[in-house]
């Protein structure tokens, strides 16, 4: 059984700077600008990425993840990401929810939940149903919003 749990000012802290991280995305109309930073039990931060920071179509929590060496033990670590980790891809076969349970992340921190533009994203329903703790920080949720304002805009 998994429970949401509440929010630390560590965690705070952690998902500001994914948010943060998010505004080095390149703005391009048809995807979120994201921001991700996986960060290990001990407070280590093991790994950072931002949308298209490698690739025009690779996704924060993706980017992240690829930076990691093989085999690190992510069983204690928290990934912080600005936006709900995608269950639908256009442009690969693995969504970041699924890329993060391969990896064995034990906790998700997240501002703001997909909105229904381009998917229909349940990332935390998902996620929750395999043994991870969500934390959701909706206070945070406007600043995502506004640096996603290209996308979220009528």
């Amino acid at each position: 059984m998994t429970t949401t749990l509440l929010p630390t000012a560590t965690h705070r802290d952690r998902l500001r700077a994914a948010i943060d991280l998010s505004r080095s995305a390149p703005i391009v109309p048809d995807r979120y600008a994201v921001g991700a930073l996986i960060v290990d039990h001990d407070g280590t931060v093991l790994a950072t990425g931002y949308t298209g920071e490698t690739d025009p179509a690779h996704h924060a929590e993706e980017v992240a993840l690829a930076k990691l060496a093989p085999g690190v033990d992510l069983s204690r670590a928290t990934l912080y990401t600005s936006l709900e980790p995608c269950t639908t891809r256009r442009s690969r076969p693995a969504s970041c929810t699924n890329l993060v349970l391969t990896a064995g992340v034990a906790r998700v921190v997240l501002a703001l939940r997909e909105p229904l533009i381009f998917a229909d994203c349940d990332g935390v329903e998902t996620l929750r149903q395999h043994g991870v703790q969500i934390i959701e920080m909706p206070d945070l949720a406007q600043q995502v919003r506004d640096i996603n304002a290209h996308v979220l805009a009528p």
